[in-house]
């Protein structure tokens, strides 16, 4: 049997859902999960959609990301219990109903994301303005998977009709008045930055820039909007995020500014000059691989012959 209806009220738009989106041979699948997935499944389309043109090969992108992707989802559930006095190491795999740290997730990607793009001869920099783009598109639909577990909201918004709520919520606030939608201010959020640095990767001056402007982006937005959640991870009397935030925005900064300097004093065109080259140089060593494995395969048949 699959768990009971809850009551949801967005905006004022009252209605019920099940958090189990259905069950197989009695393994219950939540929304929660299929939202993510379909946030991670989208960048990773468009991703190898958009490879060629950062100078990333697709098949060293797909080999990254089967590494990287997991262990993420691990980086992010090792966060939240490390910052969450409530749960413990043995609910460490209890992740259905909740309980993943987006900054977890996105420290390991770049962790784990490097040591991958060097094994497998990516450029780091370009890979990370590829990945940028991808955070913001699967956080933004991610965001919608905590809407259906009523979790990351905020504070009351003394609104009658301005907020959300839900049988959960009620339960956790002790009150049936409206909070803010915080998810939905960062779902928001992550899709307007992906539609804006979406163009600007067009444009991008050097190498690493839009990896730079996510850092800005998203750091700006979530320090922000963790000012209103009422969930928030603590390190004593701070909350985490708020401290994380503001080390990526100056980070990022810093990043950007030296880019920056560095694109000026080489000229405005010469990032597009190195990038085709790039491009021109994986091309030369695809087609030397492929003779390569040509001519092997013509030996080995005179051989069997």
């Amino acid at each position: 049997m699959l768990d009971q209806l809850y009551n949801y009220n967005l905006f004022g738009w009252q209605f019920k859902l099940n958090p189990v989106a259905f069950s197989v041979f009695g393994w219950k699948v939540y929304w929660y999960g299929i939202l993510i997935t379909i946030g991670f499944v989208l960048a990773v389309i468009y991703g190898i959609k958009r490879a060629p043109k950062f100078g990333i090969n697709a098949d060293r992108l797909i080999d990254c990301v089967l590494v990287t992707a997991p262990l993420s989802i691990l980086g992010a559930r090792l966060y939240y219990v490390i910052f969450k006095e409530e749960v413990t190491f043995k609910d460490f795999f209890a992740i259905h109903g909740g309980g993943l740290a987006i900054y977890g997730a996105v420290i390991t990607a770049i962790v784990v994301g490097a040591l991958m793009c060097k094994l497998r001869k990516v450029n780091i920099l370009a890979a990370l303005d590829l990945t940028a783009l991808g955070f913001l598109l699967a956080q933004s639909i991610g965001r919608w998977g905590n809407f259906v577990n009523q979790e990351a909201y905020g504070t009351l918004t003394g609104s009658s009709w301005f907020g959300i709520s839900g049988d959960r919520i009620i339960e956790d606030m002790k009150t049936d008045q409206l909070v803010h939608p915080c998810f939905l201010y960062e779902s928001i959020w992550c899709i307007l930055g992906f539609v804006i640095l979406h163009f600007i990767s067009k444009k991008r001056k050097f190498v690493g820039e839009v990896g730079a402007l996510y850092l800005i982006w998203y750091g700006v937005g979530r320090f922000f909007i963790e000012y209103f959640r009422t969930d928030s991870l603590y390190l004593g009397s701070v909350r985490v995020s708020m401290i994380l935030s503001a080390f990526l925005v100056v980070l990022g900064s810093v990043l950007l500014a030296v880019g920056l300097k560095n694109s000026t004093n080489k000229g405005k065109n010469q990032y597009v000059e190195v990038f085709d080259k790039v491009d021109e140089t994986i091309s030369v060593e695809e087609d030397k691989e492929e003779e390569t494995t040509e001519t092997e395969s013509g030996a080995e048949d005179g051989d069997n012959n």
